[in-house]
């Protein structure tokens, strides 16, 4: 299998609508799709199925058991820590094919010391975010995942065709 665009890496998901929709924009993109345990519903066929889910089988999904199994497997060299906490927007990202977009559990988004592991070995500027008006807590995850996920293509078709 070819290397996908980007990696889409939910940690921790809580809402099966939202995992469904971005499962949908990573089969769009050519996206991998990476589901960090524990969740907050069930992943099998028949949940799936009642979720409305029934293109599943075109998406490039990796489930991994815990945030250590996910580093274990993929050893990710590159990539980006999508928080709504960040001052630096998503486009001052330079992003290459291959990276890794990782997003929290909607309730309360990437765990601190996912964003400190991404800090320590990725650097300070692999934590970004998409802007938002002031007063909003965040962004829905689906919502976010995909504009993150078009902003990377956006860029790679860009560089890719210079």
């Amino acid at each position: 299998m070819p290397e996908p665009p980007f990696h889409i890496v939910l940690v921790q998901p809580e809402i099966p609508n939202n995992t469904g929709t971005i499962g949908r924009t990573a089969a769009a993109t050519g996206c991998r799709l990476h589901v960090v345990h524990p969740i907050g519903f069930s992943m099998d066929q028949k949940a799936r199925r009642r979720a409305g889910l029934d293109y599943w089988d075109q998406v490039d999904c990796r489930q991994h058991e815990s945030w250590d199994a996910f580093l274990e497997r993929e050893s990710p060299a590159r990539g980006w820590a999508l928080t709504a906490r960040s001052d630096h927007p998503v486009w001052s990202a330079q992003m290459r094919r291959g990276d890794y977009l990782l997003f929290g559990g909607e309730s309360s988004g990437l765990p601190p010391e996912i964003v400190q592991w991404a800090v320590s070995t990725w650097g300070p500027s692999s934590v970004v975010g998409l802007p938002m008006a002031s007063g909003l807590r965040s962004l829905n995850l689906a919502c976010a995942a995909t504009a993150v996920a078009y902003e990377g293509l956006r860029q790679l078709a860009f560089s890719e065709h210079v």
